[in-house]
């Protein structure tokens, strides 16, 4: 099932995806999960299917805004340097960490599919990054690599812009220049784990302007999704609609020789074709 969150005529609702058109669920179950979130919190996915079967859609999708899935989730974590050959790119001798590196974003960084990336005012440096999210469907905390992926709901995609030179105002944070507001974008919907296996291995493509930037596979992940969920539960609990960010592959706009960031016009695309293609538009702060 594809879950999808959305405005219509001014209001907002979740959905079931089928097709060119979307089930408004927020319409038929609102009374008992107002939003994706309480039906993610509530394990009402099964009703979710049945509200879903059948029907003709409500809405099509092009009538719709589609909006970052899971409004309302209490943590957004964010993986850094996950894929091989990314601590290459930085060219800098680092030694390889023997921990995930983590940060978290603010919901207010993302924007939905097709909606505007903004590049701020006051750096020319956005960057993209596309990335496999997973979105957490169980609490747990100290979880076992062989129960991880049981915690997960369903599987979305990430653009986790970032403005490259204000990562380095700080000189052990990046924090600043990865929660620009609007500056990435999550979507196009949560793909749940009964129609996309996080086990197999999945391919992301990320094009700019219908150009290949970054092509590789999970196969390739240095901490793979089940460790990822092992090493995060050990200090902090998961929460229904928590997302974590996994990770980017080689080459992003700042590694480029020379470096080429996003400017206004330009589309950015990421895909996985078990999960779908997320788009943005780049504009510029106003």
């Amino acid at each position: 099932m594809r879950l999808a969150s959305f405005q219509v005529n001014g209001r907002a609702s979740y959905g079931a995806v089928t097709g060119n058109g979307i089930v408004d669920l927020g319409r038929k179950l609102g009374s008992k999960y107002p939003t994706l979130l309480d039906l993610i919190r509530t394990q009402g996915l099964a009703d979710a299917r049945t509200a879903a079967a059948g029907g003709a859609p409500d809405h099509a999708l092009k009538d719709v805004t589609l909006k970052p899935p899971m409004p309302g989730a209490e943590k957004i974590i964010c993986v850094g340097i996950n894929y091989a050959d990314r601590n290459a790119e930085y060219k800098d001798n680092r030694q390889a960490s023997k921990y995930p590196n983590l940060f978290v974003r603010f919901p207010g960084s993302f924007v939905g599919h097709d909606e505007a990336l903004v590049r701020p005012k006051v750096s020319e440096k956005l960057d993209y990054e596309g990335e496999i999210a997973l979105v957490i469907g169980r609490e747990g905390r100290n979880v076992p690599r062989e129960k991880a992926l049981d915690m997960v709901a369903g599987l979305t995609l990430a653009n986790e812009g970032t403005i490259r030179d204000w990562v380095r105002h700080g000189t052990l944070n990046v924090t600043q220049g990865k929660n620009f507001d609007k500056s990435g974008s999550i979507g196009p919907w949560v793909v749940t784990t009964d129609e996309v296996d996080p086990a197999k291995p999945l391919h992301l493509t990320v094009r700019v302007n219908g150009e290949t930037r970054q092509d590789d596979t999970t196969e390739r992940l240095i901490w793979d999704f089940p460790e990822l969920i092992r090493y995060i539960t050990m200090f902090t609990t998961l929460k229904p609609g928590d997302i974590i960010l996994t990770g980017t592959p080689t080459g992003s706009g700042s590694h480029a020789e020379p470096p080429v960031w996003l400017k206004p016009g330009d589309v950015l695309e990421i895909e996985v074709p078990e999960i779908g293609t997320l788009r943005n538009t780049v504009v510029d702060e106003t």
